[in-house]
């Protein structure tokens, strides 16, 4: 199916109260989905945002330990701007986080601790895109994503890490979706427009990751970036920019 022939986007839904966002890296979420998430707070839903590693290797001019203290401030800044208050880091290595139980582990406790109905993650498949041509998907991302997906599930199961109900945290069977931001196959869509101008104040807040990335001035560079990709959903979302996911319902 072409583009042009793709199906229409449904909108997200809406009935749910709280949401747990779970990525890799600093700024995941601000190249992904922060318009969806301003929208969201806007609409006095509570978001909690997970950070799998500091990002400490993401920025070549910087050694780790400089750089993951300051990506952890540039994160919570950037989480500030959209309306989320709580952001949270594990300590698994930036570049060569692994798919396994220990990482399974340690998002089901966070979702035990927060009892989100939403959870929202990145792409999880090997490439950005459909066909031989499409870029490789980062191994962080992918093995982050594919343990959320898991870690829905195992947050609902008493016998999965039963230590973890040792610690205090229950199990919690109320996530009712996975949405994964950037797939190659979305489903659903969030409406870009009234959170566009604070998801790029967000992005900006990565200030220092993005003066690494690209020698295009910082604000040119993070607007027209949302602006495409916002843009790109819109012929699928009645011509409104939007972020679209891909819904897995539980």
């Amino acid at each position: 199916m072409s583009d042009t022939e793709a199906a229409d986007l449904a909108e997200m839904p809406g009935d749910w109260r709280r949401a747990l966002a779970v990525v890799a890296h600093p700024d995941d979420l601000e190249y992904g989905c922060a318009a969806a998430v301003a929208s969201w707070t806007d609409a006095g839903k509570e978001v909690v945002y997970l950070l799998v590693s500091r990002g400490e290797a993401g920025i070549d001019t910087l050694a780790p330990e400089r750089c993951g203290p300051l990506r952890e401030r540039e994160q919570r800044a950037s989480a500030a701007v959209v309306g989320v208050d709580t952001v949270e880091f594990l300590d698994h290595r930036d570049g060569v986080i692994e798919y396994g139980t220990a990482l399974r582990r340690d998002i089901a406790a966070a979702i035990r601790r927060h009892r989100p109905e939403l959870v929202v993650t990145l792409n999880h498949r090997e490439s950005w895109g459909d066909g031989p041509g499409a870029p490789r998907n980062t191994p962080d991302h992918v093995a982050v994503g594919r343990a959320v997906l898991d870690a829905a599930a195992d947050a609902g199961n008493r016998w999965i890490f039963p230590e973890l109900a040792e610690d205090g945290l229950d199990p919690w069977d109320g996530v009712r979706w996975v949405a994964v931001a950037a797939s190659s196959t979305p489903t659903h869509a969030v409406d870009a427009g009234p959170g566009l101008a604070r998801a790029v104040d967000s992005l900006l807040c990565h200030r220092t990751y993005i003066e690494a990335l690209t020698d295009q001035d910082p604000e040119e560079y993070v607007r027209g970036f949302l602006t495409e990709t916002t843009g790109r959903t819109a012929g699928r979302f009645g011509g409104r920019p939007a972020v679209s996911f891909e819904l897995f319902p539980r």
